[in-house]
């Protein structure tokens, strides 16, 4: 039974970008993540958003459980002529001193461009920052969402991914419970055997004893019991609204320690080579999970 496609699940790694105009200029605003085992945020935001981080951690905190997070945002101010004027005490201050120096040096010029770098003349229209940074915020709400839509459609990819480890998974425990008479009929056809070769024949009841002692060292009935239910584990799990990753690494841990135990329990070729191969998958499981939130 593999794990239907859902949106539960979202991996760490994802991208969203959005740009759009507004009336302080041109906002764009981007959201990328790679794998973290908590949640990290990290800003490159232009200078006059700075103001903005704190609102945005919260954000991420708000919505996101696990990755590390670069936010970007910038603000391309609008080329406006009306959010520009001149400061005219200090151009007046300027003409006078112009004239000054004309008089005294008959071929000194000002030029226009210079003239605006004279610190205070040129005067911009003061920002709304409340209206600015209500903007940004609605604007990061949109990527934010792409974002996550992204993080889920790439964790329906992992879920089914790790669906098909699954059925791998009970695929193999069938095949042991299947092979486990025969093993068990095999053990005590060779133990006949090396009796046989004995040249004191036993005590009454020492064959007996001796079988139900090597069953018991082989017995892996209950990692096998344990093995199936971690699978029902991982697959409710997988069904789960909220972020699992750190579940499904311990269960992880879990399935490691019931296969280790199944192989060395093992004294057929069958039952090693189910071992490996339940590994292999766990081992697959594993780096799935890391991409996980």
């Amino acid at each position: 039974m593999s794990v239907r496609s859902t949106a539960a699940i979202r991996s760490m790694t994802a991208y969203a970008s959005a740009e759009r105009n507004s009336p302080f200029g041109t906002l764009s605003c981007e959201i990328r993540a790679v794998n973290h085992r908590f949640l990290e945020p990290g800003f490159r935001l232009s200078e006059d958003l700075r103001g903005l981080e704190p609102a945005l951690r919260e954000r991420l905190t708000q919505r996101l459980s696990r990755g590390k997070v670069d936010v970007g945002f910038r603000l391309r101010a609008a080329a406006s002529a009306e959010a520009l004027k001149l400061n005219p005490q200090v151009l007046d201050q300027l003409g006078q001193l112009a004239l000054d120096m004309s008089g005294r040096f008959p071929g000194f010029k000002v030029e226009f461009t210079e003239l605006l770098r004279w610190p205070g003349l040129v005067e911009q229209a003061e920002v709304d920052v409340e209206a600015l940074h209500a903007e940004c915020m609605d604007l990061v709400d949109v990527v934010l969402g792409d974002f996550i839509a992204a993080r889920e459609r790439e964790g329906a990819a992992l879920a089914a991914a790790m669906g098909e480890r699954l059925d791998g998974i009970e695929r193999i425990l069938a095949e042991v419970r299947t092979a486990l008479p025969e093993i068990r009929a095999g053990l005590r056809a060779r133990l006949d055997a090396r009796i046989a070769d004995l040249k004191q024949p036993l005590e009454p009841g020492r064959l007996e004893q001796e079988l139900v002692l090597q069953l018991q060292k082989i017995d892996v009935d209950e990692e096998l019991d344990r093995l199936a239910a971690h699978v029902a584990e991982m697959r409710r799990t997988l069904g789960s609204r909220e972020a699992v990753g750190r579940r499904l690494d311990f269960l992880l841990q879990e399935f490691n320690r019931e296969a280790n135990t199944l192989g060395s329990k093992s004294v057929d070729a069958r039952s090693s080579a189910a071992a490996v191969e339940l590994k292999v998958l766990i081992e697959q499981l594993r780096e799935q999970v890391q991409n996980i939130e």
